[in-house]
């Protein structure tokens, strides 16, 4: 026994430790897990809350726009498919929310799939555009079918997912970790395991070269599409449950805005970056209710700030600051280390 957690920690220390990225995130997540501890305010629980669902919601964005660099613009269309379908089997049926909420993933999957079909033929701007249309025609679909959807007013009496709003936070917050590391893994191109994140990258850096070494990239940007909006729809039926009132305001153009500016602001293509994008300018936006006259335009100048100082995101600058990739073993490094932990190679070589 003894031995076993001897082993444990030193893999601790040489996978989590060792590097400086991984550190903060690990005690940060040590830290969310004491936030009702530390509070139980409504307020501040439930905006955690969001926290957690909106970065599920974000991340699902990265794995398609991050990964493959199909720059969707229509996310808000997974996410209110799961939404509408949770809140329906909740009303209508009595469905709980642990059933309502797959289920909710499942129509989003279907639904990424009859847009993504057709879609994904499509590059660049023409796909953004077309993508951009679906939550218009959803909305649409909304509207028609008001006695099934609720119209304008939406549907309201929707469960919560618990009657504890601590419960409900360290449930929004295990599926936050649980999506998080799921979408990390499948989008890692160093991953021994999954090999799906190697083949997402070659599309993004160069999708004809990509095909032309015999990688069927329509078949794989359609697995992102899919992986894309079955976390999409997680996000969306967590949130129905949460709010407990599904509405046409999920279909606006806001709510596919929303993903890519916190993914941009934190770092395109990283997970990571989707995560920190959405812990620093969804608490901003709270924070900004104190002024709300001028709300909106500190928000747009905190944004474009960091787009001009740090152009890939927040994740990438920090990451290049704290860390660096052995030149030999392509293992990372903290960056204040002089030799590999691994091989020993020098990792500043002095320049002739």
């Amino acid at each position: 026994m003894i031995s076993y957690a001897r082993m444990l920690y030193k893999a601790f220390q040489g996978d989590i430790l060792a590097i400086p990225g991984r550190t903060i995130a690990f005690f940060f997540l040590v830290l969310l897990c004491f936030v009702p501890l530390i509070t139980q305010e409504p307020y501040i629980l439930l905006i955690f809350i969001y926290l957690s669902i909106f970065t599920i919601y974000a991340a699902s964005w990265d794995i398609l726009g991050g990964f493959t660099g199909q720059f969707n613009m229509g996310q808000a269309a997974l996410f209110g498919v799961a939404a509408y379908t949770a809140a329906i089997l909740n009303t209508n049926l009595g469905w709980a929310p642990w059933a309502t909420i797959p289920c909710g993933a499942l129509m989003a999957v279907l639904a990424g799939l009859v847009i993504g079909v057709p879609a994904l033929r499509l590059r660049g701007v023409y796909f953004s555009l077309v993508s951009l249309a679906f939550p218009l025609i959803l909305s649409g679909i909304v509207f028609a079918f008001g006695d099934f959807t609720g119209g304008e007013k939406g549907i309201s009496g929707v469960s919560s997912l618990s009657q504890s709003r601590v419960l409900t936070y360290y449930i929004s917050f295990l599926a936050m970790i649980a999506c998080v590391m799921v979408m990390w893994k499948l989008t890692d191109a160093k991953s021994a395991l999954v090999r799906s994140g190697l083949v997402f990258r070659a599309i993004q850096e160069d999708e004809i070269s990509a095909r032309c070494s015999g990688i069927d990239t329509t078949r794989y940007k359609l697995l992102a599409f899919v992986i894309s909006a079955f976390f999409a729809g997680i996000a969306g039926g967590l949130y129905v449950h949460v709010l407990r009132v599904a509405g046409p305001l999920i279909l606006t153009l806001m709510w596919s805005f929303n993903p890519i500016i916190w993914t941009i602001f934190g770092g395109v293509g990283t997970i990571g970056g989707a995560v920190t994008g959405v812990f620093v300018l969804y608490p901003a936006m709270e924070v900004l209710r104190i002024v709300p006259e001028i709300r909106m335009l500190i928000y747009a100048c905190l944004i474009i700030v960091i787009v001009i100082f740090m152009p890939e995101g927040i994740v990438p600058w920090v990451r290049d600051k704290l860390e660096k990739e052995c030149p030999r073993c392509k293992l990372v490094n903290a960056a204040t280390r002089r030799e590999c932990r691994a091989c020993g190679a020098t990792l500043y070589p002095k320049q002739v």
